[in-house]
């Protein structure tokens, strides 16, 4: 049913009517005389390419954004825009993409943030976790109301995100991409709890990227594109390959693509696997702890060579991200040691490590990839910005940085104003692709790439999928640190698992499945 067809079966019928937005950022028009119909008790996904309008169409309806023209109805009365405070009282709930969390507070005072209710000069915050924790419970999301979530794992802090909706009593719940950092028991847990929302009448819009996730979660579908509304169309009336196709407007052929990401990996030259010194990557006995003192990777040993993908999985927070942090530079080892291409690494400097080829794809680009005051041009140039033809003599070229930028927004598909437009301006999607059009741009020789594809659409995934096997094919070793277990199992020669920080035991690919993989993940031999 499009917005027509359910405004004509009358006002009662929509828990949320949302009626020509128009969102301009200067001369770049980010929602064009946008419709969307939410009913009661339904989820309704909204899908899109990176940069189609989505997240803007939906801090809209938080308040978070004003449009130029456009009006909103909830449960049949006007709504007022830009408001967010309204915006809540109405019922409205969001779960960002980019965590709208402050590390410094515990997760009851997250939650709490703003509420009237919790008291205003002496907020009784044991009474409020108590109420955090049943909630928690109720629909399966394990968090420790008292914890800080500076301390929590990114899925940590998206179960905080997805309980302070719950707890502010939101009637439309909006999810952006809230699958991209669960675990598939998880994720199943995420839709089950949607369910039950819906069918206690609350309207859901769901966003999301994974077009299995959208035919099986959603009764309905509008998709954007560039802006404006392609189709809304009955989930039950279409399929993944046609909602491709209205997203990018052109066919896309899924099948054929994973077909060759699959034979691409059976197709690299064969390794012996299992653990020996040498290659692109050697780690022994690594041992890190947090700032707290807690043990994080506790003695894991891996190895990656030339022309192979060896990925890390693991249900998120169990060591991995520390891994890759003391891989790169920017944790130091208690104990162990890290070589890169034979080189003892381990007291070495970041630009150290660049130097002899490595490129890392953080997890969290806000933090630890991307300035985002800063322009497009300046971020891609970071990691090389003292070396030719960039620079000479000490003085930058601009020339030669921006026909550097210039040429990788072309190749890496990034949308945007030109070189010089802030990376903070940019959708989640291009702001990713930022980072990797840095990481792949400079031919690396050793790639940690940690959740690269987390938050892109399809088309973009696949761009990311084929660059990995590429820079395999041209002789790199890359080490892909994932809990999306397809992707995985799609592009990896050997898989290793972390647990609790410990390598659990590695597979090949041809032994590997979901169900062995799994039950490592727990911490049990397959």
């Amino acid at each position: 049913m499009t917005a027509r067809e359910v405004r004509a079966e009358g006002a009662a019928a929509a828990l949320l009517d949302m009626r020509g937005i128009r969102v301009a950022f200067g001369r770049f028009v980010a929602n064009d005389a946008i419709d969307l119909v939410v009913q009661a008790g339904e989820i309704h996904a909204l899908l899109g390419e990176n940069g189609a309008g989505k997240s803007t169409l939906m801090r809209v309806l938080a308040g978070l954004v004003a449009p130029a023209a456009g009006e909103m109805w909830i449960d049949g009365a006007p709504a007022p825009l830009g408001l967010p405070r309204e915006a809540i009282r109405l019922g409205v709930g969001m779960v960002h993409q980019h965590f709208m969390l402050v590390p410094t507070l515990t997760v009851a005072e997250n939650i709490c943030l703003g509420l009237a209710s919790t008291g205003r000069f002496f907020p009784d915050l044991k009474s409020a976790a108590l109420k955090i924790r049943a909630l928690a419970t109720n629909y399966g999301l394990d968090v420790d109301p008292f914890a800080y979530v500076a301390d929590l794992s990114i899925a940590g802090q998206q179960r905080v995100e997805i309980l302070k909706a719950l707890y502010r009593g939101a009637r439309i719940l909006v999810l952006d991409e809230p699958t991209a950092v669960l675990t598939p028991p998880e994720t199943e847990g995420l839709f089950r709890i949607l369910r039950t929302l819906a069918a206690e009448g609350s309207a859901i819009v769901f966003i999301s990227h994974k077009l299995n996730e959208v035919m099986a979660l959603s009764s309905r579908v509008t998709v954007l594109r560039q802006g404006r509304v392609a189709a809304t169309v009955r989930t039950r009336d279409t399929d993944a390959r046609s909602l491709a196709r209205m997203m990018v407007g052109a066919e896309v052929d899924l099948p054929k693509l994973e077909d060759a990401v699959r034979q691409s990996s059976s197709s690299a030259s064969s390794t012996s696997g299992g653990l020996k010194a040498g290659g692109v990557l050697y780690v022994q006995g690594a041992v890190c702890r947090d700032a707290r003192g807690a043990l994080r990777v506790d003695r894991a040993s891996l190895n990656v060579d030339r022309n192979e993908i060896v990925g890390v999985a693991g249900v998120d927070g169990n060591g991995q991200q520390e891994l890759a942090e003391a891989i790169v530079g920017l944790r130091r080892l208690e104990s162990g040691a890290v070589f890169i291409d034979g080189e003892d690494v381990t007291a070495a400097s970041v630009g150290r490590r660049i130097a002899l080829g490595l490129a890392h794809i953080p997890e969290d680009r806000h933090r630890t990839a991307l300035v985002e005051s800063m322009s497009i041009e300046d971020n891609v140039i970071l990691e090389t910005v003292g070396a030719p033809p960039l620079s000479q003599r000490g003085w930058l070229d601009r020339r030669a940085t921006g026909k550097l930028a210039q040429d990788v927004m072309a190749r890496f598909d990034i949308r945007a104003a030109g070189p010089g437009q802030k990376v903070g301006a940019l959708s989640g999607g291009n702001q990713q692709k930022v980072v990797l059009a840095r990481a792949f741009s400079r031919d690396p020789r050793l790639v940690i790439a940690v959740q690269p594809a987390r938050g892109l659409d399809v088309g973009a995934t696949a761009f990311v999928h084929r660059e990995l096997l590429a820079r395999r094919a041209a002789g790199a070793g890359v080490l892909l640190i994932s809990t999306e277990l397809d992707e995985i199992l799609a592009l990896c020669d050997r898989i290793v698992v972390m647990f609790r920080g410990a390598i659990m035991g590695e597979l090949a690919r041809a032994e590997a499945t979901t169900e062995k993989l799994g039950l490592m993940m727990a911490g049990r031999a397959a």
